[in-house]
């Protein structure tokens, strides 16, 4: 089976407080698919310029991720992003956003992308998405993310497309400008009522959270002494909780699944977070990650024995 991501493909240019890199390869595509290709067979989607070098091709291709339907635009340039992150990395400040050839994008997929069996439907405008996702009708899951830019200038749209996905993810502050709520846990709960059968809420250090019809979970981040560099973070854990669901094709996806899906992208996101950029996932082997999926779960189990308490 297969597992389509369509989103952007970019150059960052990120400081932190561990170090600067003036030009390494992002993008929410990017990052989601070096972390679903563990999983399955990845075919990315998204527009590069005349500048997108050859070395960026062969990480994009890490595993095997396919890369035929990106779509080169001559004579264009790639989108490029500008940060800086402060001591506790939770706040950025961004210096430039050059949309590039993304300000145009409009995603064409081919007979094998639209036969996918898993979509991603990374951060884009919400029409896009929703005309990617009419095309992959035989999609057993669809999953999508979004950010405050849409919520703010294109809520009605974004609304129609959260109604005809299996999965939303977002972070906490999203969910709750989003529903209009006043906490996470009431705008998850509402957004289910859209139709999504899973909400997902990111809480960046604080690990994130899981809403289904069925129940709640929710799952500390892997605790690490050095973080170096926060960027694509929340598109490696989408990559590892969409992956893992890509890699069971005939399986329910029920809340155990999603309960899975969640240790993994959380497993997924904790590596990316060690280096700059796809320095670190784009090396990584699949021993580390199921060894770290194995200590989240020696953390989070735990042995109840029932204590008598007074009255």
């Amino acid at each position: 089976m297969s597992l389509t991501v369509v989103g952007s493909i970019a150059y960052d240019a990120v400081s932190t407080p561990f170090g600067v890199r003036e030009r390494m390869l992002g993008g929410a595509a990017t990052h989601f698919a070096l972390a679903a290709s563990f999983f399955d067979e990845v075919r990315v989607i998204g527009p590069v310029g005349d500048d997108f070098a050859p070395e960026s091709w062969d990480v994009l291709r890490t595993r095997g991720t396919l890369t035929d339907d990106v779509e080169r635009v001559v004579g264009g340039k790639t989108f490029f992003w500008k940060g800086e992150y402060h001591d506790n990395l939770n706040s950025r400040e961004t210096h430039v956003t050059d949309l590039n050839v993304f300000e145009t994008f409009e995603p064409k997929l081919s007979e094998a992308a639209r036969a996918c069996d898993v979509l991603f439907l990374a951060n884009i405008q919400p029409d896009l998405q929703r005309a990617v996702r009419e095309q992959c009708g035989a999609a057993r899951f669809v999953a999508m993310d979004s950010m405050d830019l849409w919520i703010n200038i294109a809520r009605e749209s974004l609304v129609k497309t959260i109604e005809q996905v299996d999965c939303v993810i977002l972070n906490d502050e999203e969910l709750e400008l989003l529903a209009e709520r006043p906490n996470f846990v009431s705008a998850a709960r509402e957004i289910l009522t859209w139709g999504p059968t899973a909400v997902v809420a990111k809480q960046g250090k604080y690990g994130a959270a899981l809403f289904t019809r069925e129940g709640y979970f929710a799952l500390p981040a892997y605790p690490l002494e050095h973080v170096v560099d926060p960027t694509g973070a929340g598109d490696s854990f989408a990559g590892g909780f969409v992956g893992s669901i890509a890699a069971h094709p005939d399986q329910t996806v029920d809340h155990a699944a999603l309960v899975r899906a969640m240790v993994y992208g959380t497993a997924l996101a904790s590596f990316n977070v060690e280096a700059f950029g796809t320095e670190r996932i784009a090396e990584l082997e699949s021993a580390a990650v199921t060894g770290r999926v194995a200590e989240l779960q020696q953390m989070t189990t735990f042995e109840h024995r029932p204590i008598a308490l007074r009255d």
